[in-house]
């Protein structure tokens, strides 16, 4: 039975990927993710402790999340069981905990349960999970690629640590590829096959740091060679991979991530920053009328009265974008992300309308002057409302000193950039002359609040 057990596993073993028969067998082996994994790192320490209770790993595909979860428990000397939370239910749970259970009842060894894309798990399957996790009775280690700060409950969030991997750099994924190339017993070093730089940088940059893709890529690549032709090159490399996929969930973090960093890059006056992070999102299929209407609200936002034209451009690019559509539209706002990014910047307004936000929902509500108060019906003078009130554009300045608050407020500050510069000039001409108001409405004292 040994014998035809041995040969079953090698039979599977022959049809498994490269990808999947190339996985690390040791740490050492591990290639990537030195900023949890590097010695004095948490999940270094972590491992040498052998205090693995429940961790989650939050990242991309192809980033060593399974990898990581089978060197965990080799590393600690644990049962290893795996479920894939988008094909388990709770019964499927429920009998893996319950023979980890049985497990450590009976002296075994303790498990390590390892669910991948842990997202689709849930509230209720997430709460099976929560004694024995908080018992010990497994180490829970999970695997999604969505932000598990929203997709996960928060009591299992509190018993976890939340590691990022990143997307592995172009450096990392050639060394994976030639460490694929050598290896005779586990990779293609039978084949005797040798790769050019210029093939091996192709399939890591095109694969955006997606090590499984890069792998497949090759394993197609050098498998389907000609048996004379002996290099790997360029050519075929090219011909070994699809059309470059950007990674990219418009529902999830990337989404937002994107549209941040575009719009920082315009208020950071960076146009070439700022057009990139617009190019990435219309490439991966992002709706262009989300990237005009975060355009129009940058232009007041970020350029504000500095630059009033910046708003006029903006609403003209998202009518235009409504109106064209994909592709011409991004011709449009190409113009409007880069007159935006070398505009002039102030946020003046938006901190204005803030700070008066504020004031209205936290502090004294101001009862309206009663010069400035509606007079345009019958009693209203019987009232006193409007008595005093001074027309400007009876004056030959178009202005008068009187007081339009009833206290001394000040929320809008331009700044000395643009057209807020004269704009600053007359205001503070104006605060310097306007007089004080001498019938302050009853239970208001000046200047307070």
């Amino acid at each position: 039975m040994a014998l035809f057990d041995r040969l079953e596993a090698e039979h599977r073993e022959s049809v498994r990927p490269l990808a999947a028969r190339m996985r690390p067998r040791t740490l050492e082996e591990f290639v990537g993710q030195a900023q949890i994994l590097a010695p004095g790192k948490l999940l270094r320490r972590m491992l040498e402790a052998d205090r693995i209770s429940s961790v989650v790993f939050y990242g991309p595909p192809g980033t060593g999340k399974t990898s990581l979860a089978e060197l965990i428990a080799k590393h600690t000397r644990r049962t290893f069981r795996s479920l894939n939370a988008a094909a388990a239910g709770v019964k499927e749970l429920r009998e893996v905990l319950d023979q980890a259970r049985e497990d450590v009842s009976t002296g075994g060894y303790r498990t390590v349960l390892f669910i991948d894309e842990l997202h689709h798990f849930n509230k209720q399957q997430q709460n099976v999970l929560l004694p024995d996790v908080e018992e010990g009775v497994v180490s829970l280690v999970a695997a999604t690629t969505a932000n598990p700060f929203f997709a996960l409950i928060a009591p299992l969030l509190s018993r976890s640590q939340i590691f990022e991997l990143q997307p592995l750099p172009s450096r990392d994924v050639v060394t994976l590829l030639e460490r694929c190339l050598k290896d005779s017993v586990r990779g293609l070093g039978s084949r005797k096959v040798t790769a050019t730089p210029e093939a091996l940088q192709f399939l890591a940059e095109i694969c955006d740091g997606d090590a499984r893709r890069a792998m497949s890529a090759l394993e197609i690549g050098v498998l389907s060679l000609d048996p004379s032709q002996k290099s790997f090159d360029l050519a075929a490399a090219e011909e070994s991979i699809q059309k470059k996929q950007i990674r990219y969930d418009a529902d999830g973090d990337d989404h937002y991530d994107a549209a941040s960093a575009m719009i920082k890059s315009i208020r950071g006056s960076d146009p070439d920053a700022a057009i990139y992070w617009m190019a990435r999102m219309l490439a991966a299929g992002e709706e262009p009328r989300f990237v005009a209407r975060r355009l129009v609200i940058a232009a007041a936002e970020d350029i504000g009265n500095a630059d009033p034209q910046g708003l006029i451009l903006a609403q003209a690019a998202a009518a235009a974008t409504e109106f064209i559509g994909m592709p011409e539209c991004r011709i449009i706002l190409a113009q409007a992300v880069t007159y935006l990014a070398l505009a002039e910047k102030s946020n003046a307004a938006y901190k204005a309308i803030d700070a008066a936000l504020d004031d209205v929902k936290h502090s004294r509500l101001l009862p309206v002057p009663m010069h400035l108060r509606d007079r345009h019906y019958q009693g209203a003078k019987t009232l006193g409302h409007g008595e005093g009130y001074e027309y400007p554009h009876d004056t030959k300045e178009g202005w008068v000193a009187q007081d339009y608050l009833g206290v001394d407020r000040c929320y809008y500050e331009p700044v000395d950039r643009g057209a807020e510069q004269e704009m600053k000039r007359r205001l503070e001409k104006i605060r310097s002359q306007r007089r004080p108001q001498t019938d302050t409405a009853p239970g208001i004292e000046k200047g307070a609040g």
